[in-house]
C-alpha cells in the first residue's frame, strides 16, 4: 500500500449529502513536506467562519510548523504512538476553548462544542485542499497547559496534525492496518424522535 485510499471510494451515504463529507477522513500517513503559510492560513480561515454561541468564537489554535523553534514543544506533548506518525506532519496544533463568556464572565457550557465546530470546518477545508488533517486526544493535556501557557479560563480540548499525504507503507505496522476510511453507524442508530431510547 503506497497510496492513501480515497474516502469516497470506500464510504457510501445512505441519504444524499455533499461529497466532501465522504472525502474527509483522518489518515495518518504524511510525507514530511511542508505546507505553505498561505495553505496554513486557509485552514485557519475556514475554522474562523464556524458558528458559535452569541458569536463568541471561543476557540484558539496554538500551532507549530515543522522545523521551527516551537515544533519540539508541540511534538513532545504527543504520546509515543502518535509521535511515530506525527514525525512527518507539517503542522501540529493544540485547540483550546474559552470556558467563560466574554460579556459577563459566566460559564459557557458549549465552549468545547463550538470549538469542535471550528475544527470540523478546518478538517473539511483540509480535505478539499487534498491535505491530511487528523485530530487526536493522545497527548499530555496538562503538559500542553503548562508548556504553552494556556490560561486557566481556557480548556485544552484536542490536538491535530496536518500535512501532505504520504505513503501508508511507511507507517508502523499497527498504524498501517488502521489506515483506511472508517464507516459510520446507520442514521437510525443515532437519532431518536422524542426522548432518549
Amino acid at each position: 500500500m503506497n497510496q492513501l485510499p480515497k474516502g469516497e471510494d470506500v464510504r457510501k451515504a445512505d441519504h444524499p449529502i455533499e461529497k466532501i463529507f465522504l472525502q474527509r477522513w483522518s489518515p495518518r500517513a504524511m510525507s514530511g513536506e511542508p505546507i505553505s503559510e498561505q495553505e496554513m492560513l486557509t485552514l485557519f480561515e475556514a475554522a474562523r467562519w464556524a458558528p458559535s454561541t452569541y458569536n463568541e468564537q471561543e476557540w484558539r489554535f496554538l500551532y507549530a510548523r515543522r522545523e521551527t523553534p516551537h515544533w519540539l514543544a508541540f511534538f513532545d506533548l504527543l504520546v509515543e504512538r502518535n509521535q511515530a506518525w506525527c514525525a512527518k506532519a507539517a503542522l501540529l496544533s493544540v485547540i483550546v476553548a474559552h470556558k467563560v463568556f466574554e460579556s459577563n464572565k459566566k460559564p459557557n457550557p458549549v465552549h468545547a462544542f463550538d470549538s469542535g465546530l471550528a475544527y470540523e470546518n478546518l478538517a473539511l477545508q483540509g480535505a478539499a485542499m487534498g491535505l491530511v488533517v487528523h485530530a487526536m486526544q493522545g497527548f499530555d493535556f496538562e503538559g500542553a497547559r503548562k508548556s504553552l501557557a494556556v490560561p486557566d479560563d481556557y480548556a485544552v480540548c484536542a490536538m491535530f496534525a496536518a500535512g501532505r499525504p504520504g505513503n501508508p507503507g511507511d507507517l508502523p505496522a499497527e498504524t498501517r492496518e488502521r489506515e483506511k476510511p472508517s464507516l459510520r453507524k446507520p442514521v437510525r442508530e443515532i437519532i431518536c424522535e422524542g426522548s432518549f431510547k
